[in-house]
């Protein structure tokens, strides 16, 4: 239960501690040195003392201690033995010394037994403490310019030596802190701040490539430059201060980069249709990077490249830009180049007008552009055709023509090219006037105006003009209808063109139509004779022919007068008519008056035709005779007479004796009784038919034909007809006989004896007689 601690060892003394031990009145402690014969030290200490020192002792050296509890009477109660070494002999220092503003350096003895020396700085109450192996050792994390007291104590495992004599040293300056630009590119500028107990400063500066000559300056201010220096070039600059002994203090390095030179020969290539200009150079020496500025007022557009050109996007067009070149590396930019000046396309024209000063001609106006030498109209119409107007003025004239719609372009030029394209302005002329509108009288209260469809209209008004007022009339088509005008008036009239963009072309020229005249009214018909007629009408027009026309199924009929009455003649017969009457004037004709019925009395048939059938029975057959419902037909002769009525257009009149002359008559009678009385050419009965009729065979194949005569001045023919052919006999005149031969044997024959007629076919109604 009794124990001994260390709590402190020097080169010379072991310092203990101990619990206190109940019983005890005093402590006795006793230490040994284990390699060094015959030296030991005892100590005795009270019951209140718990701790103590042992010294002096050996530096260096091993002991062996031991604690005694001792009581009143002397016997000891309890024991305890620890082993420690003492610390190593104290250093004594050579020197010390400070070749850096933040550390001393210090040189001394070595020490047998030192495992370690701790070096000891201290400057007032501060002080810092570094261990160390061997001599020299160094202080660092010092104050610059500062003076300190310098101890060494040797350690080993024992614990820490007191410390050595102390030494007084001073740390040198602090190296001054370069700020190091390159205000041009041949020129380096240093400064810094001021160093503490600095009497001046040493400053060198070299080619970081050991080229050329090292430059040094002495200087007591803060800064200086460098001049006459290469540009784009690497340098080192290294700077101290000293104080005013002439002892340097720390040095500081730097490696600074002269600026570029301005790069030379910057080319400007323009392109207009990007707006972009490409910008190249000669490259310089040392430049990293080159920044291209184009500069216009307070707009500045930059393009950055190591290469050596570069492009600057989005120009503005009717600028003028001054282009300069700056090289940078890591000292900073060159000085930019000269100016180079860029002048851009010419922006697009603005405020563009179109006016049709006149019809037929437009005049288009801009506002001039910044940098627009020239400028270039083009005007397109909507047919596909182009022309342009090339002008160093703001205006261009272009001739136009109405009803197209006009697609205006204006461009500027310069140097550098074309504008933009702006925008594209319409200009829509006035619609066409109709050039040849016809008026056509369609009555006497209607004109039907027509006309060709004109370019650029969209609608069409008709406006006619007379004393008792106007007719519109409106209608996208190419005609119009006027109605509800007055007959016999002059009208006013014009065609106007629409168009929605455009409106109303008011440059139409009218003309002046006069409506046909009032329609006149009949009062009275009268029949003058079989085939003329009197007509009366009232008459209502100023200036006017009028016409009177009787029209039926036989065709029109007509008579003119400039009065009230005409005479119509030569109306045909057997006709129904309707008379009406029509004023005429040179604007046209009026409506037809109101009709009036007239009948003429029916026609005589052109065509009679007599057949006799039989020797006493006739047929007689006429052509219709127009108008007439039905007819009596008459043949008359001394020996009597033959009549017929009947509704058709033939009649069998009997009792007829041939060979007499006849007159013909016929009366042709309407439906409502009047009549026509017809005579004709007379007519003439045939010949009667020979009688006693006989055959006689002559040989194997003739016959001989008798027959006796009914007038003696008659000629008669003999006809055979049989299957095997048909044979004609014709004998001379006076004889009643005649022959026919080389008939064909073993036939059947039909033989005739009949008068010979002048015209006419053949009489058929003789009688026949069969031979075989």
């Amino acid at each position: 239960g009794f124990s001994m601690s260390i709590y402190d060892v020097t080169s010379r003394s072991i310092y203990l501690r101990w619990p206190k031990f109940s019983g005890a009145s005093s402590y006795r402690v006793t230490a040994t040195a284990v390699n060094t014969v015959g030296h030991s030290l005892l100590a005795h200490f009270s019951d209140v003392t718990l701790k103590g020192t042992l010294t002096p002792l050996i530096p260096n050296t091993i002991y062996a201690i031991q604690a005694e509890a001792i009581d009143k009477n002397g016997i000891i109660l309890a024991e305890t033995k620890i082993m420690q070494s003492t610390a190593p002999d104290i250093p004594v220092i050579d020197q010390a010394y400070s070749k850096l503003s933040n550390s001393i350096t210090v040189e001394w003895r070595a020490v047998p037994g030192a495992t370690s020396y701790l070096l000891t700085a201290q400057d007032g109450d501060f002080f810092i403490e570094t261990v160390v192996t061997n001599s020299p050792g160094t202080v660092t994390g010092l104050k610059p310019a500062t003076l300190y007291r310098i101890t060494v104590r040797s350690i080993n495992s024992g614990g820490k030596s007191q410390p050595s004599p102390f030494r007084k040293a001073k740390t040198v300056l602090a190296a001054p802190i370069l700020s190091v630009s390159s205000p041009s590119c041949n020129s380096i500028a240093v400064s810094w701040k001021a160093v503490y107990m600095a009497a001046g400063f040493s400053v060198f500066l070299m080619r970081s490539d050991g080229l050329g000559r090292m430059l040094k300056e002495n200087t007591t201010n803060t800064s200086l430059i460098f001049t006459n220096l290469d540009p784009g070039t690497l340098y080192t600059i290294k700077a101290y201060a000293w104080n005013v002994n002439g002892i340097p203090g720390d040095d500081f390095t730097y490696n600074q980069r002269t600026s570029p030179k301005a790069p030379e020969d910057v080319q400007v290539a323009f392109n207009s249709g990007a707006l972009r200009a490409i910008v190249s150079w000669m490259p310089t020496e040392g430049a990293l990077t080159y920044s291209v500025t184009a500069s216009s007022g307070l707009l500045k557009l930059k393009c950055n490249t190591s290469s050596a050109s570069c492009m600057v996007p989005s120009l503005q067009c009717g600028s003028e830009y001054y282009v300069s070149v700056t090289a940078y590396n890591d000292a900073g930019p060159s000085k930019p180049t000269d100016a180079v000046s860029l002048k851009t396309i010419p922006c697009a024209p603005v405020n563009v007008s179109i006016e049709e000063d006149e019809p037929g001609h437009l005049l288009v106006s801009w506002s001039s552009v910044n940098f627009g030498h020239y400028y270039v109209a083009f005007v397109k119409s909507d047919d596909g055709l182009e022309v342009h107007c090339n002008t160093s003025h703001t205006q261009c004239h272009f001739q136009s023509d109405c009803g197209f719609t006009y697609f205006i372009s204006v461009f500027a030029y310069n140097k550098a090219g074309q504008s933009p394209l702006g925008d594209v302005f319409n200009y829509t002329t006035a619609p066409c006037c109709p050039s040849d509108f016809r008026a056509a009288v369609v009555s006497s209260d209607t004109v039907r105006v027509t006309w060709a469809p004109v370019r650029g209209a969209e609608m069409y008004q008709t406006r006619a003009v007379g004393w008792s007022g106007a007719v519109l009339c409106n209608d996208t088509a190419a005609a119009c209808t006027l109605s509800d005008l007055q007959c016999d008036t002059r009208y006013n009239i014009t065609v106007y063109s629409f168009s929605e963009a455009r409106g109303s072309n008011t440059s139409c020229v009218s003309k002046h139509v006069a409506t046909a005249p009032c329609s006149p009214e009949i009062k009275n018909i009268s029949k003058e004779a079989l085939s003329v007629i009197s007509v009366h009408w009232q008459s209502n027009n100023k200036e006017a022919t009028y016409i009177v026309t009787a029209r039926g199924e036989a065709g029109l009929w007509h008579c003119t007068s400039s009065g009230s009455s005409c005479t119509l003649i030569n109306l045909p017969c057997g006709s129904a008519f309707s008379v009406s009457a029509i004023a005429r004037s040179p604007a046209g004709q009026s409506l037809p008056s109101y009709s009036v019925p007239l009948e003429t009395a029916p026609c005589c048939p052109n065509d009679l035709i007599l057949t006799q059938v039989t020797q006493s029975v006739t047929n007689i057959s006429w052509s219709v005779g127009m108008g007439a419902q039905t007819y009596v037909t008459t043949l008359e002769s001394p020996k009597g007479q033959a009549k017929c009525h009947t509704l058709q257009n033939y009649c069998l009149l009997g009792c007829i004796t041939c060979g007499t002359n006849y007159t013909v008559s016929l009366k042709a009678i309407s439906e409502t009784g009047l009549t026509s009385s017809c005579t004709y050419q007379g007519y003439s009965s045939s010949a009667c038919c020979p009688s006693g009729v006989k055959l006689y065979r002559l040989g194997h194949n003739g016959i001989r034909v008798y027959w006796r005569a009914s007038d003696e001045t008659i000629n008669y023919n003999t006809d055979l007809h049989g299957s095997k052919g048909n044979f004609t006999c014709s004998p001379s005149s006076g004889l009643s006989h005649c022959d026919i031969t080389e008939i064909p044997c073993g036939d059947v024959y039909t033989v005739a004896v009949s008068p010979v007629t002048d015209k006419g076919p053949k009489l058929t109604f003789c009688p026949k007689k069969i031979y075989s």
